[in-house]
């Protein structure tokens, strides 16, 4: 899966070698990178953010596979705001990690839920994975917080991924459909007590997948 994904505001598309400087800023940010680390080591310089980026585009889009890594851009423009990405955890029970990673200066508005939504939808309906796991430490509030959001379930703590004591939520395809019910309240699709959409898939306003 390599095509873009667009939802109402923003874009999702694979990462390009020309993104470095934008993604050295993000990773390299210490509000983003103390979370990161062992996923994704720290990041020094554009040049071994360009290795990760090669390394991340031969990861997207294998056939059959629903791992991947994506930019996160404004809808009409280009600049990344940040990454979304689905990882196979190695564990060997077709674990899959979705996660997610904004500039600071994008925080507050949305942005993660509204991304890592839309590559759940996409993966979870295009390919054989049940469910996909968020990994989040215990302090990080705003991860859990974009977690649930997302209509992920919170099912305890494990040491299993990374060596590390890690909070985990699990979104199902079945937990889909009360999410985006949820969503489209907030967003005022729901109007009067009514569904206002003619067809369940206006219930992923704006998402499209070629």
């Amino acid at each position: 899966m390599d095509q873009p994904i667009t939802t109402p505001r923003l874009s999702l598309r694979p990462w390009r070698r020309a993104d470095a400087p934008a993604a050295t800023r993000i990773f390299g940010d210490p509000q983003v990178a103390r979370w990161l680390a062992p996923a994704l080591p720290p990041v020094p310089d554009e040049t071994e953010m360009t290795r990760t980026i090669v390394r991340w585009q031969a990861e997207t889009g294998v056939p059959g596979e629903p791992v991947g890594h994506w930019a996160i851009t404004s809808r009409g423009g280009d600049d990344v705001v940040g990454g979304v990405a689905v990882r196979d955890l190695g564990t060997g029970d077709g674990d899959y990690e979705l996660a997610w990673q904004l500039a600071p200066a994008a925080w507050g508005r949305g942005y993660a839920a509204e991304a890592a939504r839309a590559l759940a939808v996409a993966v979870l309906d295009r390919s054989p994975v049940d469910e996909l796991l968020a990994l989040v430490r215990p302090r990080n509030r705003r991860a859990a917080a974009t977690a649930r959001r997302l209509g992920m379930e919170w099912v305890g703590e494990t040491d299993k991924f990374h060596r590390l004591r890690l909070q985990v939520y699990r979104l199902r395809r079945a937990d889909l459909l009360p999410s985006l019910l949820k969503e489209a309240a907030r967003s005022r699709v729901l109007r009067d007590g009514q569904l206002a959409v003619a067809h369940p898939e206006d219930l992923l306003p704006a998402l499209r997948i070629p």
